[in-house]
């Protein structure tokens, strides 16, 4: 009867260890996926930011064009006519905003690519704490099935349930 009563847990022991096993490379897989998202966002966000700068440089160039042609206007001894001028001035002045405008623009969709970024950091960090406890459950339930010793596999039973909370987490980020 001992005999029998053995085998049993040895049983769930087994059917427990795999379970665990398939969520840690559930979790394994769902924190590579988040992360390489995470790492390809950052990516784009440092694209979006070096546009957003580039449209900077450009407006300010723009911008030092406008303030020299204004000096230019108010000098009475100019060569070339007001008008000619004026209307340099008023093109500069209208690239300047279009900068502005393109620059607000770039800016939300690199703002946009650092939420997407952290969003995806936060389920990988989750699916990272969950394959680590299914990771150790999983040693414990081995060493248990190894020394026959349930008490083992009940401690890799409680840090394999911690995993799982992990695990579940991983997909909703409640904490």
């Amino acid at each position: 009867m001992a005999e029998e009563k053995k085998e049993r847990w040895l049983t769930y022991l087994s059917f427990t260890t795999v379970l665990i096993a398939v969520c840690a490379t559930l979790a394994t897989f769902k924190g590579g996926g988040y992360s390489t998202k995470a790492l390809l966002s950052q990516s784009k966000a440092s694209d979006q930011w070096a546009f957003y700068q580039a449209k900077s440089i450009k407006s300010y160039l723009y911008d030092m064009q406008k303030e020299n042609l204004e000096l230019q206007l108010s000098n009475t001894a100019i060569t070339a006519s007001k008008e000619d001028l004026q209307k340099r001035i008023d093109g500069y002045a209208e690239k300047v905003k279009k900068y502005a405008t393109e620059k607000e623009d770039i800016k939300k969709q690199a703002e946009e690519l650092e939420k997407v970024r952290d969003d995806c950091k936060s389920h990988s960090e989750r699916f990272g704490l969950a394959v680590i406890f299914l990771q150790i459950s999983i040693l414990l339930s081995s060493i248990s099935a190894l020394t026959k010793k349930k008490i083992l596999w009940m401690i890799g039973m409680a840090i394999g349930a911690i995993g799982i909370v992990y695990f579940v987490n991983g997909f909703i980020v409640l904490f």
